[in-house]
């Protein structure tokens, strides 16, 4: 229930008008109340009753009775349609002000929770998107909200608003006769028993359907995602059958979830005519028998009493709707309670640019306990100097960028920005001092304008256009039909894997970044594209620090220091020519590469 209060305090804000929604379901209830009190003055009119007793001071019904019955049938017939007009008028106004309201609340509350998640996700460390599935993910977002969103519409709004009718048909009741209520009263306490253990058993399960359905939407994401490798090896039956089997899983779990919800409304409507029937035996015998009982009050009981079924029925089926909804908030709170890894520590400083080097002191790195990635790393990259990180694949080389813009933090040693810790650096100054260009490009479904000036909103369309000559990107930009207002489609799939490579460099070039970080930058494109970004990057050193990671050796050979990794340990540290007469690693990894081209 905790989780159920914690996700009702976003309810908080909008306050004023949850309470107005609150006042016209207050309304709507008396009004309802009415109308059923209305069967009174239309009994007696038929049993051409010209009198009633006289009301006690509390006794609304009994006034609007003695109001409308008169001596003549005719005026007694127009005061009661008067009054049945003006009852169910007004409770329409009410049900429609109600409905409203209530609908502006829920969409409010789903929107902040939505933005929440959002603004969270952002918030959140590089690691926790590795360790998670954006179709996990995206279920969040999507599919746990909107059962949130049931969960307040059909869940707290529909309990609150059927209380209320069931309070006043209550009032009624006892109004009609406190003897028959007795009755209607004793099965209450069977049913709200029966809401409480439906609703045990609703909750553990619905937590197993929306694990079900975020299966189903990974399943679908990978599979869009990597649609071109599904194609190529003719793996579409594999995929189809992955996904007929999640959405098999999905359907047995919803269908056992409903099993136990569909069985509220059934099991109170029935107690409800046990209660009805035994109503029915026992106010014919005050009527026929004891004439303790008046025609009048016993149909305004018994409607009333009917009446009684469907709150109680909409309140047991609301608990299936509250069910899901706290399954789907505790998984939301899940991801709103995660702690990110790297924060700002409380006395962080700004950087204020980058005035000398960045040094790296002892640096050692894991993913997971006792899986060592990085050891010992040291050595120091000077402002203005072009350092080069080689290796063999799975040497570390990326992980060790990764650390410099501090999407993970070093378990040993630390790596320092002109003498100070990264960890004393606010992280949002560290990184706008640096540029990064990596070999998967990940451009969004966008013009390219709006790409290459992604991270710098003010930019202006001449400094777009700069920047992109400064990449080689302009020409091949002119000649797509729509320019620089062209769609590049999701992932940038409507441009070639070195067009997209250029306009990352264009992105980068346009922040005008102090460090400059190159990831395999040309590893996957092909010779005339290499050459064009080659060309590019050229540019872009003059002025700059540069860290480059090369797959291929050859674009190497004019950095001022490379430094070669092998098992997360560097093992070699010197110019192109040095270490080629070192005769060590880094001379069999180029020997080896010219070789095979060759």
């Amino acid at each position: 229930m905790r989780s159920y209060l914690r996700l009702l305090s976003y309810v908080k804000p909008y306050w004023k008008l949850f309470t107005c929604a609150c006042i016209f379901m207050v309304l709507l209830a008396v009004a309802s109340g009415f109308s059923i009190g209305m069967i009174s003055p239309f009994v007696n009119a038929i049993f051409n009753k010209t009198s009633v007793e006289i009301p006690s001071r509390f006794d609304v019904i009994g006034k609007i009775n003695r109001y409308i019955i008169t001596p003549s049938p005719l005026e007694t017939v127009k005061r009661l349609i008067a009054v049945i007009l003006g009852v169910f008028f007004l409770k329409g106004v009410f049900a429609y002000l109600h409905r409203y309201l209530s609908i502006v609340v829920e969409q409010k509350v789903i929107r902040d929770i939505r933005n929440q998640i959002y603004r969270q996700l952002h918030n959140l460390s590089l690691s926790f998107f590795h360790a998670e599935k954006v179709g996990r993910l995206t279920s969040r977002v999507t599919h746990d909200v909107q059962l949130v969103k049931y969960s307040i519409a059909n869940g707290l709004i529909t309990v609150l608003r059927e209380s209320l009718l069931v309070l006043v048909y209550i009032v009624i009741v006892i109004w009609a006769s406190w003897k028959l209520a007795l009755i209607s009263f004793g099965l209450v306490p069977l049913c709200m028993s029966l809401v409480v253990f439906l609703g045990k058993k609703l909750k553990k399960r619905s937590a197993k359907t929306q694990e079900k359905m975020a299966q189903v939407t990974s399943t679908l994401q990978e599979t869009i995602s990597g649609i071109k490798i599904v194609k190529a090896f003719a793996a579409e039956k594999l995929e189809i059958d992955k996904f007929y089997k999640n959405t098999l899983d999905y359907l047995k779990t919803v269908i056992r979830f409903e099993r136990i919800g569909v069985l509220g409304p059934p099991l109170t409507e029935f107690l409800g005519v046990i209660a009805a029937s035994l109503i029915l035996w026992y106010g014919g015998h005050q009527i026929l028998v004891a004439k303790t009982l008046s025609p009048d009050r016993f149909f305004v009981f018994l409607a009333a009493s009917l009446s009684l079924m469907h709150p109680l029925k909409c309140i047991s089926s609301a608990n299936s709707a509250i069910q899901h909804g706290i399954a789907a908030a505790e998984r939301i709170f899940n991801i709103l309670d995660k702690e990110p890894h790297i924060t700002d520590a409380p006395d962080a400083i700004k950087a204020d640019g980058f005035k000398s080097s960045i040094s790296l002191k002892d640096v050692g790195f894991e993913y997971e306990p006792g899986c060592e990635v990085l050891a010992g790393v040291s050595f120091e990259i000077k402002k203005g100097e072009m350092v080069a990180l080689v290796g063999p694949s799975g040497a570390g080389k990326t992980t060790l960028v990764d650390l410099i813009m501090r999407f993970y933090e070093p378990v040993e040693g630390r790596i320092e920005l002109d003498g100070v810790d990264i960890r004393k650096i606010k992280l949002q100054s560290l990184r706008r001092i640096m540029g990064n260009v990596t070999q998967e490009t990940i451009l969004f479904d966008d013009t390219i304008a709006r790409n290459i000036g992604y991270g710098k909103e003010d930019a202006s369309l001449d400094e777009i256009r700069e920047a992109a000559r400064l990449a080689n990107a302009h020409q091949f930009i002119m000649n797509v039909p729509e320019g620089y207002e062209a769609k590049v489609g999701e992932r940038g799939v409507r441009l070639s894997g070195g067009e997209r490579q250029r306009i990352a460099i264009a992105r980068s070039v346009l922040r005008n970044p102090q460090i400059l970080i190159f990831d395999e930058a040309t590893a996957a494109l092909d010779s005339e594209s290499e050459r064009l970004i080659q060309q590019a990057i050229s540019r872009l050193l003059r002025g700059r620090t540069v860290i480059v990671i090369a797959h291929r050796l050859s674009t190497v050979r004019n950095a001022d220091k490379i430094v070669v990794l092998d098992q997360g340990r560097v093992v070699e540290k010197g110019s192109h020519t040095e270490l080629i007469q070192a005769h060590g690693l880094y001379k069999r990894l180029y020997d080896m590469q010219f070789r095979d081209e060759a």
